[in-house]
């Protein structure tokens, strides 16, 4: 019997792309917030600066059709760590405790999954949802400190303090809620403007005192302090999410005249869903648009995101200095890294800003895998993947025992060929019973009252024309083909 599970484990380990020669892999596990598909490795839209995140997907395998489980922090996440759909868990919105969730209750997270095959799981900043300005029910904290072995800067507080502009006047009041006097406004005051916290300015304060290099630090110290114990250790970047404060050399990268603007259609909503339609922030991108404030929106989205792109880049110069260092003593050890964001973000397209809709901009993240033996340097795959794939990856690629109660699916066969076949979409669901599918191809969205859109990415990548509001009849096959992906069953909302 004993003879037989050894096999089991030396079978499993060889599917794995790793051998038990090896030293099992270290896992680092990076989440970026907000970051949209405008990176340059994904077609530099808007011409962005982010030589780190490019220097990443270069070593490894890019994702250039990756999708969400859900346009908003809280079900993205949960899904990410639990490995479970939001419409099987009924974890829909922000606001949400994951945990009173029925197929939740007893779910076992990433980190957990890795605790009890021997690894030290370690944490620091955003990687379940927390809000550094909302503390209520909105921007609650949702991590656990029994899923760690340790956090920074603690499992029940994982953003360190915010620094703030000093125009700010920032002020949090008892219930963890902080106020501060919108530094981007227009000079009438009379003109109404959208929630205080869309702002943006350039920042005089030190880098070193921001939160994310506070993160990237305590990570960096983390990663090179690690002993022979192998290491599960996820870090948060909470850049390029809203507020766009950060510091001015990064504003500096664009200036504001050279600033390209997302392309727009009139009357862009003429076919789509009145649901969509009542998804969208229309009254923000008026605001931006007609007060002239656009250009200065997305200039300080592009100087989030190269901030954001700096903080990966000093992780990544510790993670090869470590990695040279521990081949000169001879304590060399395989290092997984995966790279992923919760979800995208409109900066204007479809006259919305955010996320919190079905379309592509909310939608399409970044994911980058590498892992060494198993990908290949440069490797780009446009296969539809889903971000509910990382878990059952990470399973597959370190060996861990196979898990049945996941939905997502190992990306292991696309990181060894990117033109690998895969059946299945990416499947995203925002609410209950609104869902869009995205193929390589198609984009098709269902609502829950029936209503139907259609974007052949092929011919429109932006999303303008939707096949199902025209000529729905020539489109009515590749429609009923796609709607059998739509899941029959959905959680209810859970409190």
């Amino acid at each position: 019997m004993l003879r037989y599970c050894g096999f089991l484990i030396l079978l499993c380990c060889g599917l794995s792309g790793w051998s038990r020669a090896d030293d099992q892999p270290d896992v680092l596990f990076i989440a970026v917030d907000d970051l949209n598909d405008w990176v340059q490795c994904l077609g530099g839209r808007a011409g962005v600066h982010t030589p780190n995140l490019d220097r990443l997907a270069a070593q490894g395998t890019l994702f250039t059709n990756a999708h969400c489980a859900a346009p908003s922090c809280n079900p993205s996440r949960v899904a990410v760590m639990t490995g479970v759909a939001p419409h099987q868990s009924g974890i829909y919105h922000n606001g949400q405790s994951w945990r009173a969730a029925p197929r939740l209750r007893n779910a076992v997270t990433l980190p957990e999954h890795f605790r009890s095959q021997g690894y030290r799981a370690v944490g620091g900043g955003k990687i379940f949802h927390a809000l550094s300005w909302i503390q209520d029910a909105y921007g609650k904290q949702q991590n656990e400190a029994r899923l760690w072995d340790a956090y920074f800067p603690s499992a029940d507080r994982p953003l360190p303090p915010t620094l703030w502009p000093k125009e700010a006047q920032a002020k949090t009041n008892a219930r963890g809620y902080t106020q501060w006097k919108p530094i981007a406004r227009t000079r009438d005051p009379q003109i109404p403007r959208p929630a205080h916290f869309w702002d943006w300015a350039p920042m005089d304060e030190a880098e070193s005192g921001m939160a994310d290099h506070q993160v990237v630090s305590w990570a960096i110290d983390a990663w090179q302090g690690r002993k022979g114990q192998p290491v599960f250790q996820a870090v948060g970047i909470f850049r390029p999410h809203i507020p766009w404060f950060v510091p001015k050399k990064y504003f500096d990268l664009y200036p504001l005249e050279q600033v390209k603007l997302p392309t727009i259609r009139e009357n862009d909503h003429d076919d789509t869903s009145p649901v969509g339609q009542g998804f969208c922030r229309r009254q923000w991108h008026t605001w931006a648009a007609e007060n002239d404030m656009w250009r200065g929106a997305v200039q300080a989205y592009l100087a989030s995101i190269s901030f954001a792109d700096a903080q990966l880049g000093r992780l990544l110069d510790a993670v090869e200095d470590d990695a040279r260092q521990r081949r000169q003593t001879g304590r060399q050890r395989k290092t997984i890294i995966v790279l992923w964001s919760d979800h995208g973000m409109h900066i204007g397209e479809k006259t919305h800003w955010e996320k919190f809709t079905l379309w592509e901009e909310s939608t399409r993240v970044p994911l980058m895998v590498v892992a060494p033996g198993v990908t290949t340097p440069g490797n780009v795959c446009s296969k539809p993947v889903s971000l509910l794939d990382i878990y059952p990856t990470l399973n597959q690629l370190c060996g861990l025992p196979q898990r049945d109660d996941l939905s997502g699916e190992s990306l292991v066969p696309l990181l060894k060929d990117p033109t690998a076949k895969r059946r299945t979409p990416a499947l995203t669901s925002w609410g209950r019973n609104n869902f869009a599918v995205r193929t390589e191809r198609f984009r098709y969205i269902q609502y829950h009252n029936g209503d139907r859109e259609l974007y052949d990415h092929k011919r429109d990548p932006h999303e303008f024309t939707n096949l199902a509001a025209g000529d729905a009849e020539s489109w009515e096959q590749q429609l009923k083909e796609l709607a059998q992906w739509i899941p029959r069953e959905t959680a209810e909302r859970v409190p």
